[in-house]
C-alpha cells in the first residue's frame, strides 16, 4: 500500500501548538495532501501502522481536538472552490473563512452569517460548531448540505439529502471523529450589506429586554466589562447589496479594530496581570474609548473583527431565555471571589437546530463567551463559571476549553449515544481519535 508516491507524503513530524497555546501534540509524520485519493492512502498506511489520523485546520480550537501523536493531516492544499450550482458551492475543506469573500464575489454569493474570526478552515469551523449571533440563525455546520469524507478504511464516503442521508445529523457537524473531511458544500445566500451600529449602554438595560433585541435585530450581540455597569452593544441589520455602502475610513478602522480592539487590549492585560487592582479603572476608561459607531458594509466586513491578541476562551450554549439570569450570577461571581478580569463576556444568539451534536440542537440558544489572556491561568475562573452553566443546561462549545466528558455530556445532548453509535460503525477501530475525542464522546 505505502508506495513511493503516498510514501513521499510523510514527512518527519514536528512540535505543533495551536494559536492559544492550550494544546500541544508532536506526530510522528505529518503530511500535506492535495486530494481525496492522497487522504485515502495516507489513511491506509496509518492502519498499516496502527496509528491514528487527525486533520489540522488554521489550530484555532482552543481545546486538543486536532491533536495527534500519529499523522496530522495539514488539509490546507484541498482548498477553494470546486464547483458552483445555484447557491450551493463545494469548497475544499482546508479552505479558511477569510479566502471566501474573494471566492465567492464572481458569483455574487456570500455566506448567511459568520463569526467574528475568519482564519478557521471551513472543515475546522462546521466540524466544531463555529456560530456567529442572530436568534433567527444558525451556526456555520447548519448551512452546509452536503460533506465528502474519507472514512477508516480508506473508502470514500458522500452524506447528503439524497446520499447516505442517515449520516447527514452526525457527519454535518462530526468533531473529526467519522473521518477526513476533503469537501464541503455550503448554501449560499446572494452577497448582501449590514448595517452597524455599535454603542455603549447600561447592562441593566440591555439585559433585562435581552428578548426583545434579538427579536428586532437580525443579528444583536454584546460585550460585558466586568468591574463596569457597561456593556458594548452591537446591532447589525441586512440590506440588500445595491443599498448605499459607508464603510468605516480607513484610519478609523485601524483605530478601532487595530489600535484599541487589539493593541489596546494587549497593553490593558498586560498591565493589570503586572497590577491587578488597576484592572476595574481600566475597564471603565476602556469601554468609554471603544464602540459609538455606526456605518454599512459588505457583510463580512460587518461580521468579522481582527484578532492579534493572544487568548485562550470557554463558551457555553444555554437556554435563549436564560442568559440575563445567568450573566448575573457571573457578575456576582466575580465580585464575590474578588476577582479582576479584563476580557470582556461576550454574548450572543443562536437559532434551534437538527445536528445531534450542535450546541443549539433541539433549542433556541443563547451563548457566554469567557476569556483570558493566554499568559494567565484560567482554570479557577472557567471552572467556577462552568458550574453555573452546567446548572442551566449548558453545553460547552466542542473547540473550546471545558472541563466536561463523556458521561456529563450525554446528558446534555439527548442523541449523544446516536452520534457515538454512528461513530462505532464507520471508524470501530478508532483510527480518528485522540484523548480529546475519548473524553467527550468515550473510548
Amino acid at each position: 500500500m505505502t508506495d513511493v508516491r503516498t510514501a513521499a507524503l510523510l514527512k518527519p513530524g514536528k512540535l505543533w501548538r495551536n494559536w492559544g497555546r492550550t494544546a500541544s501534540a508532536h506526530p510522528v509524520h505529518v503530511a500535506q495532501p492535495s486530494s481525496a485519493d492522497e487522504v485515502a492512502d495516507i489513511v491506509r498506511i496509518a492502519r498499516d501502522r496502527s496509528l491514528t489520523v487527525k486533520a489540522v485546520g488554521a489550530g484555532h480550537s482552543f481545546t486538543s481536538i486536532a491533536a495527534t501523536n500519529g499523522i496530522q493531516l495539514d488539509i490546507g492544499a484541498i482548498d477553494g472552490v470546486l464547483a458552483v450550482e445555484g447557491n450551493l458551492v463545494t469548497l475544499g475543506a482546508g479552505t479558511n473563512l477569510y479566502q471566501l469573500p474573494a471566492l465567492l464575489k464572481p458569483y455574487g454569493l456570500a455566506l448567511q452569517n459568520m463569526g467574528d474570526i475568519d482564519r478557521q478552515t471551513i472543515a475546522g469551523a462546521t466540524s466544531t460548531g463555529t456560530h456567529g449571533t442572530g436568534r433567527t440563525f444558525g451556526g456555520l455546520a447548519t448551512q452546509v448540505r452536503a460533506v465528502t469524507l474519507v472514512t477508516a478504511d480508506g473508502s470514500v464516503l458522500r452524506v447528503s439529502d439524497t446520499e447516505n442521508p442517515e449520516l447527514r445529523k452526525a457527519a454535518f457537524l462530526g468533531l473529526g471523529a467519522l473521518g477526513i473531511l476533503v469537501d464541503i458544500t455550503i448554501e449560499c445566500v446572494p452577497a448582501f450589506l449590514m448595517h452597524a451600529l455599535e454603542r455603549p449602554e447600561k447592562f441593566d438595560a440591555v439585559v433585562e429586554t435581552w428578548t426583545e433585541r434579538c427579536h428586532e435585530t437580525d443579528h444583536f450581540e454584546f460585550y460585558v466589562w466586568p468591574h463596569t455597569d457597561t456593556v458594548l452593544s452591537k446591532y447589525n441589520s441586512r440590506l440588500a447589496i445595491d443599498e448605499p455602502r459607508n464603510p468605516v475610513g480607513p484610519v478609523a478602522g485601524w483605530i478601532e479594530d487595530r489600535l484599541v480592539s487589539n493593541y489596546v487590549l494587549a497593553g490593558i492585560l498586560t498591565v493589570g496581570r503586572a497590577m491587578p487592582s488597576l484592572t476595574p479603572p481600566i475597564n471603565r476608561l476602556a469601554v468609554r474609548v471603544s464602540g459609538n459607531r455606526t456605518f454599512t458594509d459588505y457583510s463580512h466586513e460587518v461580521f468579522v473583527s481582527p484578532r492579534t491578541t493572544r487568548f485562550r476562551e470557554m463558551e457555553y450554549a444555554v437556554p435563549f431565555e436564560a442568559v440575563p439570569e445567568i450573566l448575573r450570577e457571573i457578575r456576582s461571581l466575580i465580585e464575590a471571589k474578588r476577582w479582576t478580569v479584563s476580557f470582556p463576556i461576550e454574548v450572543r444568539a443562536a437559532a434551534e437546530d437538527d445536528l445531534w451534536l450542535s450546541t443549539a440542537s433541539g433549542r433556541l440558544t443563547g451563548y457566554i463567551a469567557l476569556h483570558k489572556y493566554f499568559r494567565e491561568d484560567p482554570t479557577e475562573y472557567f471552572t467556577a463559571v462552568e458550574q453555573i452553566m452546567k446548572s442551566y443546561d449548558g453545553r460547552p462549545h466542542w473547540g473550546k476549553m471545558h472541563y466536561r466528558d463523556a458521561e456529563s455530556l450525554a446528558a446534555s445532548y439527548p442523541h449523544h449515544a446516536d452520534f457515538v453509535a454512528v461513530r462505532d460503525r464507520l471508524d470501530p477501530d478508532r483510527v480518528f481519535t485522540n484523548d480529546y475525542l475519548d473524553r467527550v464522546l468515550g473510548a
